[in-house]
């Protein structure tokens, strides 16, 4: 089992084929673990390794992982959108304001708020995020001993 197998599986699992240049790309999103990265920065990946990947066939993969759920595009604070890997089902993000690393988080009571709002204005809501900014436990430490 390679790296990248949860976001391959995910690929397999919505009836995509499983080229090698996609293997690849989820390998290097996988190997970034819970950091944030952008396409450039996969883009720059793919030409350090030298896996004869274009950057089209990058962007096109991003897309298709952002679509089966395994790949989230997240804001950043600086206006900037980059993503992180993540499992298929509803959750929201914590994301560190320093270094990009980002933590998972599940519902939180959002979802009976969205049917409160929902209610209350007469909107359907058809789906909602939340991202919530900060610094994490190393960055605060490194910050201290600064």
């Amino acid at each position: 089992m390679t790296a990248g197998s949860p976001l391959v599986a995910a690929l397999d699992h919505a009836g995509h084929r499983l080229t090698g240049p996609r293997r690849a790309i989820a390998d290097l999103i996988a190997e970034r673990g819970a950091s944030t990265f952008t396409a450039a920065d996969l883009v720059a990946d793919v030409r350090s390794r030298r896996l004869g990947i274009g950057r089209a066939t990058v962007f096109r993969a991003i897309d298709l992982l952002v679509a089966v759920g395994a790949v989230e595009r997240v804001d950043l604070r600086t206006g900037e959108h980059a993503y992180v890997a993540c499992v298929p089902a509803h959750h929201h993000h914590v994301i560190c304001s320093r270094c990009a690393r980002t933590v998972e988080i599940g519902d939180l009571g959002l979802g009976a708020l969205a049917r409160d709002v929902a209610r209350r204005t007469g909107y359907r809501i058809d789906e909602h995020r939340l991202e919530l900014h900060g610094l994490c436990p190393a960055c605060q430490r490194a910050v201290a001993l600064a």
